[in-house]
């Protein structure tokens, strides 16, 4: 089968099924696929929106997937939702791990490993963050410091601690950090400097660790349809026409472009930052107000 044929059986129209209101009917999601068969992912803050999206979609492309959160109730019925969504019982499991718990992270690898029996993790995917009201004229050091540990810190860590098992075991995978289109803008808070380091970040580690056979990428969402913007905007219309696409883009596409960059159609792609901003940040440069 060629490669077009292969990538245009992999899509299916996605528009009927969203729960949204828009005018643009132009959206297509992956659709079920073996594109990550056998393969083992470990998506931190994989409980809602983004991460949680991208936990079903590599669930859909044959994956077993570890989320992970701060609540282990939460992670249990998230992981019952996903299964119920999917399908697939035996391929999800979800992990209670604090991306701020720097110190823990050796003996939650090794509690993981022992729950994965004979599979093997070889994808990483980097979406546990948060967000804080404040720029640099108000931001106090508590949210700093908790904004900068979790989506910097956090992601470093992590990050040294999965691509050294990766080495050790001698397993060709993928890391693929979640950063945004804030990283193309002034760094006037605590949340655009994190996601400017982390722009930085992903260049380091690919540099770092191809040579071990470790693909690193990024995907950098512009304004998105999470449950978490839909609910402050009170709204579930995914027009923006302050963004040059019209509209905000949904978890489901990221979702798709995640699974592409982690399978092997995606393994020549090496420390790129792929901007899914709709134009927003690319070629527009409106700043957003982080005082909320």
């Amino acid at each position: 089968m060629g490669l077009k044929r292969t990538i245009k059986r992999g899509f299916v129209s996605f528009f009927k099924l969203l729960p949204h209101k828009t005018t643009t009917a132009n959206i297509s999601i992956l659709a079920p696929s073996q594109f990550l068969i056998g393969r083992t992912a470990l998506i931190t803050g994989g409980t809602s929106g983004i991460g949680y999206e991208i936990a079903k979609a590599f669930v859909n492309a044959g994956a077993f997937v570890v989320i992970t959160g701060r609540s282990q109730e939460k992670l249990n019925r998230i992981c019952q939702k996903l299964i119920e969504e999917t399908g697939k019982k035996e391929m999800v499991l979800g992990m209670e791990w604090n991306s701020i718990n720097v110190c823990e992270f050796p003996s939650k690898l090794e509690e993981l490993k022992n729950k994965l029996g004979n599979r093997k993790i070889d994808i990483l995917v980097n979406n546990a963050g948060v967000v804080k009201s404040g720029n640099i004229g108000n931001c106090n050091e508590d949210d700093y410091d908790n904004v900068l540990d979790t989506n910097l810190k956090g992601t470093f860590f992590i990050s040294q601690t999965i691509a050294t098992y990766m080495r050790d075991f001698n397993i060709e995978g993928n890391i693929l950090n979640i950063t945004s289109s804030s990283s193309l803008r002034p760094a006037n808070s605590a949340y655009t400097i994190s996601k400017w380091g982390l722009r930085g970040m992903t260049l380091g580690m690919a540099k770092s660790f191809i040579k071990h056979g470790i693909v690193v990428n990024a995907i950098a969402p512009g304004p998105t349809a999470t449950p978490g913007l839909l609910h402050k905007e009170a709204t579930n219309d995914i027009s923006n026409p302050n963004n040059p696409l019209g509209r905000l883009a949904i978890p489901q596409e990221i979702a798709s472009m995640a699974v592409f960059l982690v399978s092997n159609l995606g393994r020549t792609i090496v420390g790129d930052t792929i901007y899914m901003t709709g134009g927003a940040g690319l070629i527009t440069y409106d700043d957003i107000n982080y005082d909320f």
